[in-house]
């Protein structure tokens, strides 16, 4: 839920705009808050991608504060993420994120499946990770092949408590390597928790790790294009 306003939103864009316009090897999808995000895709849709932070499976009917992907295909909206940890926080199941990039996918949308284990299960060793992000996979792609998947650590959101970058590799791999072997399907893997400009090089430049899932660093324009730099 970040930014508060409107003009803080379009402010921060602009300014994000600006200091990366140079970059050339990058992708950038920004996703902003459903509020704000029909009217700034569309002035901006040009010149930068965007994507949204949640999504329906329901086309149309009586889903109260829900948001379908023909709504956001309407709204300029190319990439969606799904499964995000804030999001199964709030109880939603491997079930429901299944249905929901599904759903997506019909509709055309590019979707980023978020995966990733809480701190009780990582204090347990990399074998203990690597046996819930399987289980996640598993459950949130019966039916589906076509995905790009943020590893996510649960406990590295937002804590500035980053993984290792060796950790996150390994974890990267294992996750390609899982999803040759179970969907027949090469993907993109992004890594996110607590990726700033100061580690974003570490993780970045592994051939395993195709890309970042950036939150709390991507409001200060600055430190979002030093982030970008290192993808570049």
């Amino acid at each position: 839920m970040n930014p508060q306003t409107y003009a803080e939103a379009e402010r921060l864009l602009e300014s994000v705009l600006k200091r990366t316009k140079k970059i050339k090897n990058a992708e950038l999808v920004v996703c902003p808050p459903f509020v704000w995000l029909t009217d700034i895709s569309h002035k901006y849709n040009k010149e930068i991608s965007f994507g949204a932070q949640d999504v329906f499976w329901g086309d149309a009917g009586a889903y109260t504060g829900e948001v379908s992907p023909k709504m956001l295909l309407s709204s300029g909206v190319k990439y969606v993420i799904v499964g995000h940890s804030e999001r199964r926080t709030l109880c939603e199941t491997d079930e429901m994120i299944n249905k929901k990039a599904k759903a997506a996918l019909r509709a055309g949308l590019k979707v980023v499946l978020c995966v990733g284990e809480p701190w009780s299960v990582r204090k347990k060793g990399l074998a203990a990770a690597k046996k819930f992000v399987k289980n996640q996979l598993q459950k949130d792609l019966a039916g589906i092949k076509l995905l790009i998947i943020a590893y996510e650590p649960v406990w590295a959101i937002g804590t500035n408590r980053a993984d290792k970058p060796e950790d996150a590799v390994e974890m990267a791999r294992f996750i390609k390597k899982s999803l040759v072997i179970s969907h027949k399907s090469k993907v993109r893997v992004l890594y996110g928790g607590s990726v700033n400009p100061r580690n974003a090089r570490a993780f970045l430049s592994p051939k395993e790790i195709d890309g970042a899932l950036v939150g709390k660093a991507s409001l200060n324009a600055a430190d979002f294009q030093k982030i970008i730099e290192s993808v570049e």
